[in-house]
């Protein structure tokens, strides 16, 4: 899988709760420790899907062989139309449109919160678990090793990690900037949402 491939992938994993709850983690008090098991749990979730999907052959809609791709065109169509109909849906409430509440508890966060927070987000939220199993799927579709699924690992986890690194990077100036961050991602939660759905608009087209 080239980088331009995995690059949109790792956006969609970690856009969203997932990248906020970096932020809150990276500005809370014990957040080196927050932080890195985060993405821990973030780490073994997301290796786990790839693998065990990996190993089940990945997932195939239909039939036997050979009727997978006349299958998947009527799935395809039905995912589209529910994605669209998710952006509208999202566009239309944007004015109620809030981050989810648990959202606020993370400035208090304790490390065996915050690495079953990185678990549960990466592992079972519904995008990040479409997307893990569709890498899952592809490299063995394709015959590929398993191992070819580390850069798309390693990405997302790095994405997650930005908060961290800027505490550790910038100091004193990312107690300014991530609240900024974390402020306007909180108000225009929508906008959030909209990019990733048009992510996963662009990932079923291709």
């Amino acid at each position: 899988m080239s980088f331009l491939t995995i690059l949109p992938l790792a956006i969609v994993m970690v856009a969203g709760p997932q990248f906020l709850s970096a932020i809150f983690l990276a500005t809370s008090r014990d957040w080196r420790r927050n932080s890195a098991l985060f993405v821990l749990g973030a780490a073994i979730s997301i290796s786990a899907v790839v693998t065990l999907t990996y190993l089940l052959g990945g997932v195939s809609v239909g039939g036997g062989a050979g009727g997978g791709e006349e299958s998947n065109g009527p799935l395809s169509t039905v995912v589209l139309v529910l994605i669209v109909a998710a952006m509208i849906s999202t566009f239309l409430g944007r004015e109620e449109s809030e981050p989810p509440k648990w959202i606020g508890k993370l400035e208090r966060a304790t490390p065996r919160f915050s690495f079953r927070l990185g678990f549960l987000l990466l592992g079972v939220f519904p995008t990040d678990i479409v997307t893990s199993v569709a890498v899952g799927s592809y490299l063995a579709a394709n015959d590929l090793p398993l191992v070819d699924a580390a850069p798309f690992v390693a990405l997302t986890l790095s994405l997650l990690a930005i908060p961290s690194l800027a505490v550790v990077l910038l100091g004193a100036r990312a107690e300014t900037l991530l609240p900024q961050v974390r402020d306007w991602m909180n108000d225009n939660a929508w906008i959030v949402n909209e990019v990733v759905l048009v992510f996963f608009l662009v990932l079923v087209l291709t």
